[in-house]
């Protein structure tokens, strides 16, 4: 595969599905004590990662699942942060600067705070009252932080009794970081020809629904937008259909993430639509990939996951048809702002 470490990425899947049991332990912990909520924050990219394990608590917990802005909430607070509230905050670098600016007014609430960083010696490594810590990279993260905060929602749901046969599914998870680097191999070639669809348009509107359109919005922003200076429109597929569908026409790239939980049905009315009215309509569905051993409802699972595997070896082509490295920027951590 161009440009990828297998081994490497095995690796850093294998440290996330290994802090599963501390992690059901902490939240086991967090209950007991009398947790009333949670929330979801990180900054940018982290946050977005964060959705699809909000969501999930959110369709299938009474437990209160809550996601805000981090900057949003130093400024505004919010009445629902208390002493009895788990705090979720991802940082790969365990610096960003918002999120550790919001740390000190969590710690001051008294609210539990719980850090995904891939750093210990950092702000969020040392400030969390329960770090997990695994070292991750760009190209890595993504399926990290799907998987630390997927444990975290499963293990509201076992806690509570609300989760049948939670065993099966958690030990299908612990498939996964060989299941996807397949996923990877499988899908080499067709990302190679995705790439070139990428490159060949300066702008794309990006579109999914149901868990994956956390996927959809992420790899708009952060890979297209920030890391190769594409424009795009990340629009939630329901959303397509009061307004941006009248920015299609025949030349007008559109991208479709399809997975496969209840809201596909949203994705399929954007496919059925698209091609009557745009010559640029590429779908990629997380149905069409093998996940051996891995039963429909947790497929339906991680399928933000499995996008994101199969979306970096898109960005590794891009990367190299564009001649526009990832790590290019022109003001991130660049320049003040």
């Amino acid at each position: 595969m161009l440009n990828f470490d297998e081994a490497r990425f095995v690796r850093i899947q294998s440290g996330a599905v290994a802090l599963r049991e501390r992690i059901e332990a902490v939240v086991a912990q967090c209950l007991a004590a009398g947790a009333q909520n949670i929330f979801f924050l990180g900054t940018g990219g982290a946050a977005i990662l964060m959705h699809p394990a909000a969501q999930l608590l959110q369709r299938r917990s009474g437990f209160p699942a809550l996601v805000d802005i981090t900057a949003e909430l130093q400024l505004a607070q919010s009445v629902h942060l208390t002493d009895k509230s788990i705090v979720v905050l991802p940082s790969l670098s365990g610096t960003t600067k918002e999120s550790v600016a919001l740390l000190s007014r969590i710690k001051d609430v008294g609210a539990t705070v719980i850090t995904l960083v891939g750093h210990q010696e950092t702000p969020l490594g040392k400030g969390g009252d329960h770090v997990f810590v695994n070292f991750a990279e760009d190209d890595t993260s993504c399926e990290s932080f799907y998987l630390q905060s997927l444990f975290i929602s499963l293990a509201v749901l076992k806690h509570r009794g609300e989760l049948a046969q939670s065993e099966r599914i958690l030990a299908e998870l612990e498939q996964l970081p060989r299941l996807l680097l397949e996923v990877k191999r499988s899908y080499e070639k067709e990302a190679a020809g995705f790439a070139q669809k990428l490159a060949a348009s300066d702008y794309h509107i990006i579109t999914g629904a149901g868990n994956v359109w956390p996927q959809a919005w992420y790899y708009g922003m952060c890979i297209l937008e920030e890391m190769q200076w594409i424009r795009t429109r990340p629009v939630h597929a329901s959303d397509f259909f009061h307004g941006t569908l009248e920015l299609v026409d025949k030349d007008v790239s559109v991208v479709l993430f399809k997975g496969e939980d209840s809201a596909r049905p949203l994705a399929d009315r954007v496919e059925t639509f698209a091609p009557t009215y745009t010559d640029k309509l590429t779908v990629l569905d997380t149905a069409d990939f093998e996940l051996p051993g891995i039963s429909p409802d947790v497929r339906a699972l991680v399928s933000p996951i499995v996008l994101a595997t199969a979306l970096e070896r898109v960005s590794a082509h891009l990367e190299v048809i564009r001649n526009h490295p990832l790590t290019t920027r022109r003001y991130y951590k660049r320049v003040a702002y």
